[in-house]
């Protein structure tokens, strides 16, 4: 049974985002909806230094929206819906990361260095290997979260690739619905 939604649409949450060893980012977001075993957010203007590139293709850019999906429970990434800034979809991205701790308007989380994109053209890739790789041999994460992690995203890649992934909530809330969910 899914546990009993928390928030309401335009509450405000603060997602502490940590990267190890010691970086962390403050994200504010906007609650769209809260089906119970995911949440929905909006950021209406991502705040990047620089543009976030797949294959030497923009899918992120500074300005530009992104609907996230935050999950409830023992779920070891989110996703975002990612846009242009003049709100062009560009795909899926998912954050492997540890489990979000919920604390009413506080989450907290730690990235554990691996994304999974699924263009808009159906292109799918494991992203950042490299940084993952690193962040292993460097001791960041500890082999069984590392194992954890690298586990989930080549989940997730398995998922897209046979077509059960990013699951459809994803797709019914684009950026119109969830812009008109805040009015």
């Amino acid at each position: 049974m899914p546990p009993d939604p928390a928030y309401a649409p335009g509450d405000t949450v603060r997602i502490h985002y940590t990267r190890p060893p010691d970086r962390v980012q403050l994200f504010e977001q906007a609650v769209v909806h809260d089906a119970g075993l995911f949440v929905v957010t909006y950021l209406p203007a991502a705040q990047l230094k620089k543009p976030v590139m797949v294959e030497g293709r923009v899918v992120l850019e500074p300005g530009a929206p992104v609907v996230w999906f935050t999950y409830r429970g023992d779920v070891w990434h989110d996703v975002g819906r990612f846009h242009l800034a003049d709100g062009t979809f560009t795909g899926v991205y998912a954050n492997v990361l540890t489990p979000v701790e919920m604390d009413g308007t506080r989450w907290d989380t730690t990235d554990l260095y691996l994304d999974v994109w699924r263009g808009a053209d159906g292109e799918i890739q494991l992203l950042d290997r490299d940084e993952f790789d690193e962040a292993v041999s460097a001791g960041l994460l500890t082999p069984a979260v590392g194992e954890r992690a690298f586990t989930e995203g080549e989940r997730l890649v398995q998922g897209a690739r046979q077509g059960a992934w990013p699951p459809a909530h994803v797709d019914e809330w684009t950026l119109e619905r969830a812009r008109a969910q805040l009015g």
